[in-house]
């Protein structure tokens, strides 16, 4: 007969296989190819460098119009560099993905080849234009890790027998198709008939003014863009104003007009303009589903937008998703201020992310310090042993409160306060202080495990609402994603996700201690298999955490805990199986999200999978989490944790105990809690691109409440030790009563 191990491990190989057959038969029809003749008709404005904050009503009178007549958002333009470039804008618009002019500086676009000229890709057509340097700008991107195919747009109005028209050079870049070429050409809005208007069903025009202002103003001697005044920037804002002017007043009625500000100008990355006026664009503010933001849209989802207005099929290649209105009550001057402020929170967190990383890693290292010192001046009498303990615990249940304090700072807008910074930092500490204080607030105080469950079950409390509820507290915080950056606009980053599974694992360790206690197994695994599954749940499904790489460490992890706490062996066949039945699980949520109308990276995966395209994406991934070795304050970090995991928690004391052996004698769970958690963070690490980021979030949030779990129980231990036991009946210790504290 199979032991109850072995009954586990066969079903979940069976399951594994029976997923995984059940997904290739579901992929094995071939998909329809879809042609289509484009309806409708666009407009692309590019207006590169332009922000909410240089359109009013009275300097801008036309942008304000469409903002009042349209819907509005601020759009991240990050493409394969810091700063996005005009040509970078317009490249990632012709290939629906991140793309870049290869070797070149942020200057505005090349004049385009026309006809009579040499092309190197065939001969110009008559009236139109091809894009300067195409085929080495095309073979460049095609060899970037975002395998951008420059001219994707173009050639799908051109399948479906449709025409281009680009204004300025700048827009040859944006709408060329394959061979970088467009069918009419015009050199600037103001000489576009009306004729060259209902030519073609898309065009595109580049309204370069306000760079043109930066490009004027030159560099200074350190190679950083010169600073626009007010001024002149507003003077170069209202010259673009009547570029657009020109264009709103002479396409035909019907057309829908997408403006959008497709680069940075300077040094630092901004959140740029994006609106849409048209059917189906209502005043209000836009969103997408890249973003899932209210507000917010992203570059690439303009050329996806353009697809959808002109009745033509997505490729995968192109990863944005059309923009969405959402209408709204608010006035004119309230939505642009809302999409000011939306700038000023991502330059606010811009500046203190990193630093924030530093100053956390760098306080642990001071914490496990004084750990250090309190625990080699453990002399003196019983209260003055008593204040260090407890002193220093309560500093490593406010480190571990920090993480998750972190999050809860974006419930208040301190990027508003004249000095954001100290804000932030007073906001953070206060939040860690108060859940530090919930921590230590009850009877439970004297627990060795239930203050650090109190923080753990908070802090994956909050990131799991967050993350059901439209991920708000995620975006411009310190351990979440910013728009700046736009590698996530939703769910769970990597730092988020592991901070989510390290708390998820802790939280259901340590709720196992009462049954464990009790001899009652079979209710403690449980609680693991319970709050493992809402673990999955939260961190895989597309609808809130879509994770891919969490689900592969979270199943193993919280496996591990379950056998652990059932008394079972673990051994490496069965974590070999939980791998495989976590792959099958996060398979399926990828194949599922695939057949739905907006698949995520979740489902663009499994259709790069069913194409033959997936190992190239896991070989991207495994070499970012190699260099994220050179990441150096973090690799210090995870180092410094291990070090003091060992020489503090692990080794031996002059009491001849460590902390670590002093909480496993108080606590049956903590051992399953720290062995799980660390090993989450270590799968994580190597299945996300990330890397030792993962693992040294990871030891950010384990290692101080591990070492308030180790304080707590060797003040026990002290406190014991100066108790003496109860003497017998009769005895002369008994009849004269306890002894003194200075007697003892």
């Amino acid at each position: 007969m199979m032991s109850g191990g072995t009954k586990i491990a066969v079903f979940l190989a069976t399951l594994a296989t029976v997923l995984t057959g059940v997904l290739g038969w579901s992929a094995a029809s071939p998909a329809q190819a879809d042609t289509r003749t484009a309806t409708g008709r666009v407009v692309i404005v590019g207006v590169p460098g332009l922000m909410w904050s240089d359109i009013t009503e009275n300097n801008t009178p036309t942008l304000w119009g469409l903002t009042a007549e349209g819907s509005a958002a601020g759009m991240s333009v990050r493409t394969t560099r810091v700063n996005t470039c005009p040509t970078d804008g317009w490249l990632s618009v012709s290939a629906g993905q991140r793309s870049r002019l290869p070797h070149g500086d942020c200057a505005l676009p090349s004049a385009p080849i026309l006809p009579g000229q040499n092309s190197p890709t065939g001969p110009v057509p008559a009236g139109g234009a091809v894009a300067a340097g195409w085929p080495a700008i095309k073979n460049d991107n095609a060899g970037t890790n975002y395998h951008a195919e420059i001219g994707l747009l173009g050639d799908a109005v051109h399948r479906a027998g449709g025409c281009t028209t680009a204004v300025g050079p700048g827009a040859v870049f944006g709408v060329g198709d394959g061979g970088g070429r467009v069918d009419r050409y015009i050199a600037s809005p103001d000489k576009v008939t009306a004729e060259d208007w209902v030519r073609c069903p898309l065009a595109a025009v580049d309204v370069d003014d306000l760079f043109r202002g930066y490009i004027d103003a030159g560099v200074d001697p350190h190679g950083d863009q010169v600073p626009l005044s007010d001024a002149k920037r507003a003077d170069a804002a209202a010259a673009a104003d009547r570029r657009v002017a020109q264009v709103v007043t002479g396409v035909p009625q019907g057309t829908t007009i997408l403006l959008a500000g497709l680069s940075d100008t300077g040094v630092n990355p901004h959140l740029r303009v994006a609106v849409a006026k048209g059917d189906g664009f209502e005043p209000g503010f836009m969103t997408s589903s890249a973003t899932r933001q209210e507000g917010l849209v992203t570059l690439t989802d303009v050329t996806a937008t353009t697809l959808k207005l002109l009745g033509l099929p997505q490729p995968k290649q192109a990863v944005g998703s059309g923009w969405k209105s959402q209408p709204s009550k608010a006035s004119t001057q309230e939505r642009v201020d809302a999409l000011v402020d939306e700038d000023v929170a991502a330059q606010a967190i811009r500046a203190v992310q990193t630093s924030f990383y530093w100053v956390l890693f760098a306080t642990q290292l001071v914490l496990y310090g004084i750990a250090v010192l309190a625990l080699r001046r453990l002399g003196g009498d019983r209260r003055s042993r008593a204040r260090i303990l407890g002193g220093t615990r309560v500093i490593a249940l406010l480190g571990g409160a920090a993480p998750g304090a972190s999050f809860l700072a974006g419930l208040l807008p301190w990027w508003r306060a004249e000095h954001p910074t100290p804000v932030l930092i007073c906001t953070v500490l206060g939040f860690a202080g108060l859940l530090t204080g919930v921590a230590l607030a009850g009877p439970w105080r004297r627990s060795v495990v239930i203050p650090g469950l109190v923080i753990t079950g908070v802090t994956g409390v909050v990131l799991a609402l967050d993350v059901m509820t439209g991920s708000n507290l995620q975006l411009n915080t310190l351990m979440g994603y910013t728009a700046l950056v736009a590698g996530r606009f939703y769910g769970f980053g990597n730092q988020a996700f592991s901070l989510f599974a390290v708390a998820a694992i802790l939280t259901a360790a340590w709720l196992t201690e009462y049954p464990l206690r009790q001899g009652r197994k079979a209710v403690a695994v449980g609680i693991v298999a319970v709050i493992g599954v809402f673990a999955v749940v939260v961190d895989g499904l597309p609808s809130f955490g879509s994770d891919f790489g969490g689900v592969l460490a979270i199943v193993p992890a919280f496996a591990m805990l379950g056998l652990m706490v059932a008394g079972r062996r673990v051994s490496a066949p069965r974590l070999g199986i939980f791998f495989v039945v976590g792959a099958a699980i996060v398979l399926f949520i990828s194949y599922l999200n695939a057949r739905s109308a907006n698949p995520t990276h979740l489902g663009r995966f499994w259709q790069d999978l069913m194409d033959g395209d997936a190992w190239s994406i896991v070989t991207r991934k495994f070499n970012a989490m190699l260099n994220s070795l050179g990441y150096w304050p973090y690799t210090l970090a995870v180092a410094a944790a291990v070090v003091f995991l060992f020489f503090v928690l692990a080794r031996p004391t002059r009491w001849r105990v460590s902390l670590l052996q002093g909480v496993y004698k108080h606590s049956l769970s903590m051992r399953p809690a720290l062995i799980c958690a660390l090993s989450v963070g270590v799968i994580g690490t190597l299945v996300n691109d990330s890397g030792v980021v993962i693992l040294s979030v990871a030891f950010s949030l384990a290692t101080p409440l591990m070492l308030a779990a180790g304080l707590r129980s060797l003040e026990i231990d002290l406190r014991n030790a100066d108790t003496p036991p109860p003497a017998p009946s009769g005895s002369p210790e008994a009849s004269t009563g306890p002894r003194s504290a200075e007697q003892r």
